[in-house]
């Protein structure tokens, strides 16, 4: 720092104050070197400033601790523009306005070493664009809160403790939010690349394996603790082996219960939870299965125990299948099957292949099923913003196969870096004649052409060595000294190593498992095992391996993985964020100098600065430049070319020469100045804006009031006709009620006049009475005076007759009145009327249905007494007359019982007549007992008859319910008297005339009333 101060003597206070008090862009750095750079950065670190820009990079510090800086507020004031400064918030900011505006996918590319805060920095800007993204207002299902959760999920999955990270992502994942035309999201994808499969079986001193192990172990229910046989973490051997088990400050329980609400946000079922619990469950107890050795040349066996047990119950397969998988190797010779013995190792090899198997298949499947709840389905999608975290460059005391991988695609990465920063941008200045000072920068092409060149590149080499059965580790290494030594990125090292110089600085690595770890063999017993597994996910695992075309290698598959990706990030804008670890110790408030230096110096941050300040990262094509900023002109620039419009806007702005240059098809600008365009573009576009609102205003008030005008207009007529005619109708029904009361009053007067001629007509009358009376009870008057007297009364009269009028007027008023009240009677008298004709027409019906079936009895009476009448004549004039007495009446008068009366009342109105035969019959046999009594009965038949007829008109006229009833209660009284008194005579008959009768008149009378019953 003491180089610092000894600057010439012009240099002011000022240019030496950013040094103290720090800078949000490191551009603005009066002394762009190494410790203003180192101090720049520790200043801000100490004030909890965490970020800093590199020009188009983002520099973010891990503090290792909570800082207060992403809640909603924050959120808010970059969405709103309020704070501008440094900020994950402000770079995604930045890619969603670019990608609204050009229509260009965009890329946020998240770098760094392990521990520099990767994966944080990763979720803290899906937070901001969920955030921008959220559809609420048109009832959203949740996608942004399933794309925030994600990250629970897959941290639990494929993170782990490592010696430098406490929650190290062991795989790359690019995570790829789809927005809608409106800037609304609409769906999600995730891709994985390489995860450390090795992990799960294989752990160094003081790591542990997969944070979901753990967290199942110690947050798991105690129903599903019983159904997967769970026990402690230490009880397994995957687990135990590092003697690390827990994470300072991280509660393992209460990050399972995170993880379930998050299965249940992103919809994974409860089905489909409890099975990958089980192959979870499963895997641990792989690890617990131990073998035995049963001969001298070290083959095994599985030992029979609770491990296998459980393994193979949780899997879905027979105990007995497991135990022969693990030990043994089928082989085919020719058309037999010859199983064969594993020694201990291979069996152990066995095993840990069929466990990395497994979970890896399980993070592969979890992956899926998370992609197909953010599927973007029937929503349509627009443009993308990438997210990548991928693991950073890791170089540790013995470096294997996966750092090997992973450092490989971090030198792919910081080749995608320098391509964009400093490659093509200053190959674009050349070629498009802008005048240009190259900036040297450290290109790693010569690494990559190391690991990628065929056929003689490591993956090359390392492919060709693993198709060798016979080859080892040591081979391979022999190897790559044979034909890599000259390269200057490659080094041999002693005892199977090699070295390489990366980007980021050299490392040592160890090439014991490189062949193994690149094969990944899983045998054909192991997979037909799972195949015959009951359990649904060990099936799925298997048909995907046997469904593979042809099974790459790892090293193989991961570069075509990372060419796929490099390739979708050429066709996105990049935006970097450079993640840096402050120190070892994962404490806050500790800055390591040397550490920090020394991973600025990896990622070119003093390159990327000068290559910032000194080039122009605002280019557009001229075209563009005189569309979008044309209309600024203040003269007419449509006979313009587009060149011409470009220089003519920065002349008018009067920016500086040095603040752009003009190239042969673009316009270059510097950083900043682009904002004071768009500035003024706004400025003009919303004053644009106002006038036109108040132009559309102002002509939809006239059209609004010219309208209203003739509404109202039409509304008047309209109101006007309404009135007329409403008035006609007054003014007929006026002239009808006016009628009506004149008829009504004609009448009335007409009626008085009729009634008070009436009353005079009367009163006359009896005058003229009163005169005659006295007229005649005088005797014989002398003629004259008789005429003088009449005169006199004729005068008498004449001169009462006004006095009367008088009178006869009051009346005539008093009888209007009454007359009123009594046509109100009337009306209620005429409505009881018609009441009591509707109930008389009711009663009249009945009482004729009453008469007719009188009628009918009546007539059923006469014929029964005619019968035995002609019974009785047809006898005596046979000559038999003692016969008549003692015979019995005929059966048929019992047979009139049988009809029924009911509530019938009489009203027969027509005589019935007996024949003159029968009565002179009666006449003659006055002496004979039983003719005598017929003869009775016949009379007294006769007379009641007549009595009832008479009653029954008489009731009829007057019209009288109760009287008919009475009368309907005698006749049936007489009608069983005179029954029983009838057949007391038919029973005094002479019984010995009895057959004589039956003979003759009784079968033929007898028929008539079986005819007539």
């Amino acid at each position: 720092m003491e180089v610092l101060w000894k600057c010439p003597q012009e240099c002011s206070y000022l240019q030496i104050q950013d040094i103290l008090d720090g800078v949000d862009d490191l551009i603005q750095l009066s002394y762009l070197n190494e410790p203003s750079v180192l101090h720049n950065l520790h200043y801000r670190y100490s004030h909890d400033i965490i970020y800093s820009k590199a020009g188009n990079v983002l520099i973010a510090i891990n503090p290792f601790k909570d800082v207060q800086l992403y809640g909603n507020d924050f959120v808010t004031a970059y969405r709103q523009k309020f704070l501008n400064g440094p900020h994950v918030f402000a770079i995604a900011d930045s890619a969603y306005n670019e990608m609204m505006r050009d229509e260009v996918n965009q890329s946020i590319i998240i770098s760094g070493e392990s521990g520099a805060g990767k994966t944080e920095t990763a979720k803290i800007a899906m937070q901001y664009l969920t955030a921008l993204g959220s559809d609420s207002d048109s009832g959203s299902d949740g996608i942004e809160c399933k794309i925030l959760w994600t990250s629970c999920i897959l941290e639990a999955f494929g993170n782990a403790k490592t010696s430098r990270n406490d929650n190290s992502s062991r795989f790359g994942k690019l995570i790829e939010i789809h927005f809608s035309a409106r800037g609304k999201i609409c769906g999600a994808k995730i891709q994985t690349f390489l995860l450390e499969k090795s992990r799960v079986v294989q752990l160094a001193r003081g790591e542990r394996s997969y944070h979901i192990f753990y967290q199942l172990c110690a947050g798991a229910p105690s129903g599903l603790k019983e159904r997967l046989n769970l026990k402690m973490a230490s009880e397994y051997n995957y687990l135990n082996q590092s003697g690390c088990l827990r994470v300072n400050d991280v509660d393992d329980a209460s990050k399972f219960h995170m993880l379930m609400e998050a299965l249940n946000t992103v919809q994974i079922c409860k089905e489909d939870r409890e099975h990958a619990f089980e192959i979870l469950a499963a895997v641990l107890w792989l690890g617990n299965i131990s073998f035995q050795v049963i001969d001298t040349e070290n083959h095994v066996e599985v030992v029979a125990d609770e491990a296998v047990t459980n393994a193979a119950t949780l899997m879905g397969c027979s105990t007995k299948d497991l135990m022969l998988a693990l030990s043994t190797h089928r082989i085919q010779a020719g058309k037999d099957i010859v199983a064969k013995r594993l020694m201990l190792q291979q069996a152990i090899d066995s095993r840990d292949a069929l466990a990395k198997f497994i979970y890896a298949s399980l993070f592969d499947w979890l992956v899926e099923e998370i992609n197909k709840s953010l599927e973007i389905g029937k929503r349509h999608t627009w443009r993308s913003i990438s997210i990548l975290d991928i693991y950073g460059f890791e170089s540790f005391q013995k470096n294997s196969f996966e750092q090997f991988c992973i450092n490989y695609a971090n030198e792919r990465l910081q080749q995608h870096f320098n391509r964009h920063l400093f490659k093509l941008e200053q190959e674009e200045y050349e070629s498009d004649g802008i005048e240009w000072t190259k900036v040297d920068f450290e290109d790693n092409q010569e690494c990559l052409n190391l690991f990628e060149k065929k056929p003689r590149g490591l993956i090359s080499l390392l492919d060709e060595e693993s198709n060798f059965p016979k080859a080892t580790d040591l081979t391979f290494a022999e190897k790559l000294k044979q034909h890599l030594n000259t390269n200057s990125c490659f080094k041999g090292e002693r005892g199977g190593a090699f070295s390489i110089c990366h980007y980021a600085g050299e490392v040592l690595y160890d090439t014991s498992g490189f062949l193994e770890k690149n094969r990944d063999p899983l045998h054909s017993d192991s997979i037909q095992l799972l195949s015959s597994c009951s359990c649904h996910l060990p099936r799925l695992f298997a048909s995907n391996m046997l469904n593979q075309f042809q099974k790459q290698s790892v090293g193989t598959k991961f570069k075509g993985q990372l060419f796929k990706l490099i390739q979708q990030l050429e066709n996105s804008t990049p935006h970097f964020i450079r993640c840096i670890k402050p120190n070892d110790k994962q404490l806050p408030g500790i800055y390591e100098k040397d550490l920090v230096l020394g991973q600025l110096r990896c990622c070119g941050v003093l390159e990327v600065v000068r290559i910032s300040r000194a080039g122009y990262p605002t280019r557009i094509t001229h075209q563009e430049f005189a569309s979008r900023y044309g209309f600024l002109l203040s003269e007419d620039n449509a006979c313009q070319d587009p060149l011409s419009v470009s220089v003519a806007v920065l002349q008018q702005f009067d920016f500086l020469p040095d603040m752009y240059q003009v190239g042969y098809t673009k316009l270059y600008l510097r950083r900043g100045q682009i904002g004071a365009l768009e500035d003024a573009r706004k400025q003009v576009l919303q004053g644009t804006r106002e006038m036109q609102e108040w132009f559309h205003g102002h002509r939809a008030c006239r059209y609004f009031h010219e309208l209203k005008r003739g509404v109202i207009t039409l509304q008047s007529f309209v109101r006007s006709e309404n009135a007329r005619r409403e008035y006609n109708a007054l003014i007929k029904l006026r002239q009808q009620v006016a009628s009506e009361t004149l008829d009504e009053k004609t009448r009335a007067a007409v009626h008085l006049q009729s009634v008070i001629r009436g009353w005079l007509t009367r009163r006359h009358f009896s005058s003229l009475l009163k005169l005659k009376k006295i007229n005649q009870n005088n005797t014989k008057p002398k003629p004259g005076r008789r005429i003088s007297e009449v005169k006199e009364l004729s005068q008498e009269h004449v001169q009462v007759q006004p006095a009367v009028l008088a009178e006869l007027q009051r009346r005539v008023l008093k009888a209007e009145a009454i007359i009123g009240q009594k046509e109100e009677e009337n009306a209620v008298l005429r409505e009881q009327l018609q009441q009591f004709e509707v109930r008389w027409s009711e009663h009249e019906a009945k009482m004729k249905s009453m008469e007719g079936k009188w009628q009918k009895k009546i007539a059923t009476l006469q014929m029964n007494l005619e019968a035995t009448k002609k019974s009785l004549a047809a006898e005596n004039t046979a000559g038999h007359p003692g016969r008549l007495g003692g015979s019995p009446l005929p059966g048929y008068y019992d047979s009139e019982d049988a009809m029924s009366m009911g509530g019938q009342t009489p009203g027969g109105s027509t005589p019935i007549k007996f024949s003159s035969t029968v009565r002179d019959f009666g006449i003659g046999r006055e002496t004979n007992g039983g003719l005598n009594a017929v003869s009775h009965l016949v009379k007294e038949f006769e007379q009641r008859k007549q009595n009832f007829d008479d009653e029954a008109k008489a009731i009829v006229d007057v019209k009288s319910v109760e009287e008919f009833r009475k009368l309907k209660l005698r006749f049936l009284t007489w009608k069983k008297d005179y029954k029983v008194r009838l057949q007391e005579t038919k029973a005094k008959l002479p019984k010995h005339q009895h057959s004589k009768v039956e003979k003759i008149p009784w079968k033929w009378w007898g028929v008539k009333n079986r005819r007539l019953t």
